[in-house]
């Protein structure tokens, strides 16, 4: 089968109007699957707080499977996207094959780890038993079967780096509404099912991952007409693809993986203090994810577009596609910002907030949300960094980020005996990273655009 030799959407539409198309359906995904996040949460802490904590200290290994998923996904889409820019059809195939075995290659790997390391890496935060019977329950379901978030990751990439973002956002939208569906009545007992508790939340989401990914393949199988996916060339992979996707992945990995790290430290800290505001930090993270993910929707829709206006040497259209993703993410997260500083007493009632927990919790949601704008301009240089297979120093960026500036400030805030003064060790980070970001894009832009493109 032969591909048609036809401009893309991606070097032809109206910069604007491409930006638009290609990120608002994933920022309506994501906004969605935010949501899903936290009404997730919110059925979880009307059962205890010690649920609350439990799948709070999950996170940093859920995470960990996002960032392998996601890694790989970004690596995929950038050299499928950059190829398809070069009218390089058999290599944007094999792109797509080959990032399928990857992901069957990560799926097995999480499998063996929820069955033999869950309740030890619960047991790593905590001694409490109720907390690790909650903990391994939720986190051994979902890591024996992330094969639904592992290929769900992987088909909604190879639809984004198509330009076709809106099956994206209906594989995932369906995914996420599907668990916000099943989570009552998996885990209260609704309509005949038995009450799971813990465990209802985890096979919700597992349900809702698993049909998307089902969805996914069948978008790419009946509307993707860019790539053919086929058995034979998934088990006949390329080791120059394989380097390739990896070259850009691995950074990527290892970025989001320094976040699972940052999380588990920073709830090792906070336990210290309490379980409540370990559960306070859980819960920040669910709040953040509603202006962060619309944010990360906008990157993902930037990637392929950078990725092939810098294969088809359209400088013009780079520059424009910068400025007006800036502008967007940093209008997001100004909104963020200004939610969390007049409500947030609202937004913890949600979450069933003890007196303790409020106390804790409104002025941490007030001092970390500071830092918004500051991360939407790191998060949009980011994708600079991704697109021109440069992830190295969005790598740099996070790990200074996360674990040379925010968890040492972290823990020296925290010696101070209150736990209030814990945070803004988020807003010295975001400085820092901003800081570093602007250094490294001016070299990347230099050297990827300027010299290159001229």
């Amino acid at each position: 089968m032969t591909h048609e030799i036809r401009e893309n959407k991606m070097g032809i539409m109206p910069v604007k109007q491409l930006i638009i198309s290609m990120s608002l359906p994933m920022m309506i995904s994501m906004l969605v699957q935010a949501l899903y996040n936290i009404v997730d949460s919110i059925y979880v802490a009307r059962l205890s707080e010690s649920a609350l904590t439990a799948v709070t200290l999950a996170f940093p290994l859920q995470n960990l499977m996002i960032a392998l998923g996601s890694g790989t996904g970004v690596g995929i889409n950038a050299l499928l996207s950059h190829s398809l820019g070069m009218k390089r059809f058999d290599r944007s195939d094999a792109a797509a094959n080959t990032g399928l075995l990857l992901t069957g290659f990560n799926s097995i790997l999480f499998l063996l780890i929820g069955f033999f390391g869950a309740e030890a890496f619960i047991r790593t935060q905590t001694a409490d038993p109720e907390i690790i019977r909650y903990g391994n329950t939720y986190l051994g379901i979902v890591t024996v079967f992330s094969s639904g978030i592992f290929f769900q990751m992987t088909f909604e990439r190879l639809l984004q780096s198509t330009g076709l973002t809106i099956y994206s956002m209906i594989s995932q939208a369906a995914g996420a509404v599907i668990n916000i569906i099943l989570d009552p009545i998996l885990i209260f007992g609704l309509l005949g099912f038995p009450a799971l508790g813990v465990a209802g939340a985890a096979a919700a989401t597992v349900i809702g991952q698993v049909s998307a990914a089902c969805i996914g393949l069948y978008l790419n199988r009946t509307r993707n007409r860019e790539i053919h996916l086929s058995l034979a060339k998934v088990f006949h992979p390329k080791l120059e693809i394989v380097q390739r996707i990896y070259a850009v992945g691995i950074p990527s990995i290892l970025m989001i993986s320094i976040g699972s790290l940052m999380t588990y430290l920073m709830n090792l800290i906070l336990i210290a203090f309490s379980t409540t505001a370990t559960a306070v930090f859980g819960v920040y993270f669910k709040l953040q994810s509603f202006f962060f993910m619309p944010v990360f929707g906008l990157n993902n829709g930037l990637i392929p577009v950078l990725a092939y206006n810098h294969g088809a040497r359209e400088k013009q259209r780079i520059d424009e596609a910068l400025r007006f993703s800036l502008l967007l993410a940093i209008v997001i997260m100004c909104f963020g910002t200004l939610i969390m500083n007049l409500f947030p007493a609202r937004l913890l009632g949600f979450f069933n907030a003890s007196a303790e927990m409020l106390k804790i919790g409104v002025p941490a949601l007030r001092i970390i949300s500071l830092s918004f704008p500051l991360a939407a301009v790191g998060i949009v240089l980011s994708s600079v960094f991704q697109a021109f297979s440069q992830s190295i120093y969005s790598l740099i960026v996070s790990a200074g980020r996360q674990l040379v500036v925010l968890i040492p400030s972290a823990w020296l805030l925290a010696q101070t005996g209150n736990v209030n003064n814990v945070w803004w060790c988020f807003l010295i980070a975001e400085f820092m990273a901003l800081t570093l970001s602007l250094i490294f894009f001016r070299k990347v832009y230099r050297e990827a655009v300027e010299e290159m493109l001229g």
